[in-house]
């Protein structure tokens, strides 16, 4: 990742950032249509649900009839022993992060977890790590 002026220099990107919390299914793909997603990456460590329609498979099927690819990147997901904050000091979480830039660079992207506000979810560390590579985020209520 990069910082200072050499991010400043980049060609600005955006990424979408969603929690599905209280959602139905209907409303969520509406959201990521409304803003033109192209790419759902689920950050969940764990993609499952309560809801059985957020499911991983389940969800990818319903992205798929909307014309929207899934991505499951399980690097940058949640729930890491030392918690999440140290592990966005990990080789693995930079790697996810580039990984993530470099598909934004290409594509719409938006990053999915379950927590509706980004302040309450690991999402926010990963947004951080956006900014401070150049990249817009916005979050999507």
């Amino acid at each position: 990742m990069s910082c200072g002026r050499e991010a400043s220099a980049r060609v600005a990107m955006r990424v979408y950032m969603l929690g599905y919390a209280g959602m139905r299914v209907e409303d969520f793909l509406r959201l990521l249509g409304a803003h033109g997603v192209e790419v759902l990456v689920d950050v969940r460590r764990f993609p499952t649900s309560k809801n059985p329609e957020f499911v991983q498979q389940r969800l990818r099927g319903h992205l798929e009839g909307a014309g929207i690819a899934y991505l499951h990147l399980p690097e940058l997901g949640g729930y890491r022993r030392g918690g999440y904050e140290a592990h966005t000091r990990t080789l693995e979480f930079r790697r996810g992060v580039e990984r993530l830039i470099e598909l934004a660079r290409k594509r719409r992207v938006a990053v999915m977890c379950l927590e509706r506000k980004q302040r309450h979810c690991h999402r926010r560390y990963i947004a951080e790590a956006l900014v401070d590579s150049g990249v817009e985020v916005v979050e999507l209520r």
